[in-house]
């Protein structure tokens, strides 16, 4: 298991002054780690006061589980409705949560809807059409809202849309009108068993191929998305993958629909923590995002983190654990040169000062860096 996180922290010094410090003490908080853990969300699940309060508490970004997916906006062609969607941005809006876009398409015949697969059948200018049109609406409707977007949903195990309409029509005209109706949004590739090791058509390799080929047709890649719907995860295979993708892409990896599965509850706290562990440790990954957390409302049996009643099985107090180990704290008395010194973890912090003349909070941010990080706290 990999337990070593030195790419996510860095040397700090705080600085008085040896006058100004002269018997003072100092307390430092981290706020909010810069590492985001995510989860996915539905219209069900935000009205569940026990899972609004969990989410709220530990997660740091969203995803709409199939709110966003054409098949859902679009169940028949001309009845567009966003209203779940809009619904669940306006909740992310209220929580302060960033959300990920998922998915603009899904390469996949079976999760494709039914009149896009007749209209493909009929007439393939007119599928070509359709697809125009689902980015000018979603794109252009919801512009600067969705950091991240799923452009072509698991094009290592789909074919749908480069059958029909030619193999460069992710990157032709996917990517490169996503990119233009929202060039603030980081576009991604996505899919599953990548990071497991089983899967002949789902190996990093093949992976960083699709990523060049890509790049080759003009799409503006912006990260690499693996779904991380595991079992019996081993910490080896996943570093091994993430190190492939690293160097095969040098773009940023992020875990965006984990979920580990497994009945003895001890047991999933012990892989998750595999899996959690890797993705921290890891320089190329940027955040995590879970595919669900509550009993009964997951799509993989036996992975929840939060029991049906609300209460946190052995899973969910593991995570909780883990996200508290990475989290900064610390105190003590200036040196003799007025300088308080610590290492921790990127993110927000509160620093209070005591002097004899009384306390003083100042707030600062730790970002990636190789030198330390020095602060004149009076001029924060």
């Amino acid at each position: 298991m990999n337990t070593a996180t030195p790419v996510r922290k860095r040397d700090v010094v705080l600085s008085l002054g040896a006058a100004a410090a002269e018997g003072a003490s100092i307390r430092v908080v981290q706020l909010e780690n810069s590492f985001p853990i995510g989860s996915c969300i539905n219209c069900e699940v935000i009205e569940i006061p026990a899972f609004v309060d969990f989410f709220t508490n530990h997660f740091d970004w969203a995803v709409f589980e199939n709110e966003l997916k054409w098949y859902w906006t679009e169940p028949r062609r001309g009845e567009v409705n966003y209203g779940d969607a809009d619904r669940l941005l306006a909740f992310c809006d209220r929580a302060g949560k960033p959300v990920r876009g998922h998915c603009i398409f899904w390469a996949v015949d079976g999760d494709v809807q039914q009149w896009v697969k007749d209209l493909a059948a009929a007439d393939k200018d007119e599928l070509g059409s359709a697809v125009e049109s689902r980015l000018r609406g979603l794109l252009g409707r919801y512009a600067g809202r969705f950091a991240h977007y799923d452009v072509n949903n698991e094009m290592l195990h789909g074919r749908f849309y480069r059958d029909r309409l030619g193999e460069d029509v992710p990157a032709r005209v996917m990517f490169r009108e996503a990119a233009r109706l929202d060039p603030g949004a980081a576009l991604f590739v996505n899919d599953y068993n990548v990071e497991c090791g089983n899967d002949a058509n789902a190996t990093p390799e093949k992976y960083v191929e699709l990523v060049a080929e890509l790049r080759r047709g003009g799409a503006q890649v912006g990260g690499v998305g693996l779904q991380g719907h595991v079992t019996n995860p081993a910490g080896e295979v996943i570093c091994d993958a993430l190190d492939a993708l690293a160097a095969g892409t040098e773009l940023p990896v992020w875990f965006t629909e984990l979920d580990v599965s497994e009945a003895d509850v001890a047991l999933r706290a012990d892989d998750l923590e595999v899996v959690l562990r890797e993705a921290y440790a890891h320089p190329a990954v940027q955040g995590v995002v879970l595919w669900g957390f509550m009993e009964g409302h997951m799509w993989r049996k036996d992975a929840s983190l939060v029991n049906a009643d609300g209460t946190v099985n052995e899973a969910g107090q593991r995570f909780i654990d883990l996200r508290k180990e990475w989290t900064s704290e610390a105190r003590g008395r200036v040196d003799d040169n007025g300088q308080f010194k610590f290492r921790g973890f990127h993110g927000s912090y509160v620093v209070q000062v005591t002097t004899a003349a009384g306390k003083t909070l100042k707030t600062f941010t730790v970002h990636k860096g190789d030198a330390p990080l020095v602060l004149d706290v009076m001029d924060l």
